[in-house]
């Protein structure tokens, strides 16, 4: 990627994500009136910074990794009706553009999920950097976006008997980020 917007205090090199440090979750409506959140507990990736400060970030999750704290529902999400993971184990995200929005940032990428790829766009907190404690710096970002799971061929239906449907079309993803500068 290509940009001319740089992030403040952020040195050249490759930041690797620390999962145990991170986390990506996300909310869904239930049932109209509700919401389900979960996460993935297991994804990688780094955000490589050029000399001349430009970045750019590759990630993936497994979303065999989906936790939604139910067991059986965390089946079914699994399933051909909706992630079939057999098929798509993993979720990727490549970077195409970083650009500033007042304080903040907006990371538009290529998101590929369920066998399908999307442009789409996320909200970039940049949190700063911190020297770390003994093993180099490191920087935190927060990003947050909504996409439609219907843009992704996750496309069952479970209407209710009074209108609306069981799962919403929208899910609010948000992606809590430490990465450490790699030597």
């Amino acid at each position: 990627m290509t940009t001319a917007t740089t992030l403040p205090a952020l040195t050249a090199g490759t930041w690797v994500i620390d999962p145990t440090h991170s986390a990506v979750a996300f909310s869904v409506r239930h049932l109209v009136v509700s919401k389900v959140r979960g996460t993935f507990d297991e994804f990688s990736g780094t955000i490589t910074v050029g000399e001349d400060g430009t970045a750019s970030v590759e990630a993936e999750i497994s979303v065999d990794s989906i936790n939604t704290k139910n067991e059986q529902r965390d089946g079914h999400i699994k399933s051909a009706d909706f992630f079939d993971v057999e098929k798509f184990p993993k979720a990727t995200f490549k970077s195409t553009e970083i650009r500033a929005k007042g304080s903040d940032f907006v990371l538009v990428g290529d998101f590929s999920l369920h066998g399908v790829t999307r442009p789409i766009e996320l909200n970039l907190e940049f949190n700063g950097v911190n020297p770390g404690m003994g093993h180099g710096p490191v920087a935190g970002f927060e990003a947050t976006t909504v996409i439609n799971r219907r843009d992704f061929d996750i496309s069952i239906d479970m209407p209710l008997e009074g209108g609306g449907a069981v799962v919403g079309d929208k899910i609010t993803l948000t992606i809590e980020i430490e990465a450490g500068l790699q030597a």
